[in-house]
């Protein structure tokens, strides 16, 4: 059972995450094979004050 975990900015509607999860279901499924019912996506939000790169917070980089 394939498991596609994604950590993304906090922000995306229910409808982006809705079909985020169907456009990375069927393109697994299309490039690796199985079946979609094998296919788990979990979507983690992370705010830009807890995301840091190169030792800067997101949250300074990109205020708003």
């Amino acid at each position: 059972m394939p498991i596609i975990r994604v950590e993304m900015f906090t922000g995306r509607s229910r409808e982006q995450k809705r079909a985020l999860a169907r456009e990375l279901t069927e393109a697994f499924v299309r490039v690796a094979g199985g079946k979609p019912e094998g296919v788990t996506v979990i979507l983690q939000d992370v705010a830009k004050e807890d995301w840091a790169v190169a030792g800067e917070l997101m949250a300074d980089k990109y205020p708003g």
